[in-house]
């Protein structure tokens, strides 16, 4: 079982920054696949990034302006979140799949004000 606890959302102005990070129990964060999706109102849950094996994976919408990090050591994950725009005001939640089993968080929301 892992459990997953994100932190960091709240409101801010278009063109701002936020940092997310989401905690992780387990004893094997190291071979966890994490990611993060979205959830706007009105809208389906949608992958916004990933971070796997060494390589990180990103959401059309959000190159060039996210990125996903970790640290394996603290059993952490963290979104860095520059240029906000309006459209990116939604709740988004931390993923964690171990070897096909998958866990999340209870989100964390984003309000961008324009």
């Amino acid at each position: 079982q892992v459990q997953l606890v994100e932190s960091g959302g709240g409101l801010v102005q278009a063109g701002g920054s936020l940092r997310l990070s989401c905690a992780a129990s387990g004893r094997s964060f190291s071979r966890y696949d994490m990611g993060w999706f979205r959830q706007a109102p009105g809208k389906e849950r949608e992958f916004v990034a990933r971070s796997w094996n060494g390589n990180t994976y990103y959401a059309d919408s959000v190159k060039g302006r996210f990125t996903i990090s970790r640290d394996n050591a603290r059993n952490s994950v963290y979104l860095q979140m520059n240029n906000l725009k309006p459209e990116d005001t939604a709740i988004y939640y931390c993923n964690a799949d171990d070897m096909g089993y998958r866990y999340w968080g209870q989100g964390t929301q984003v309000t961008v004000s324009s």
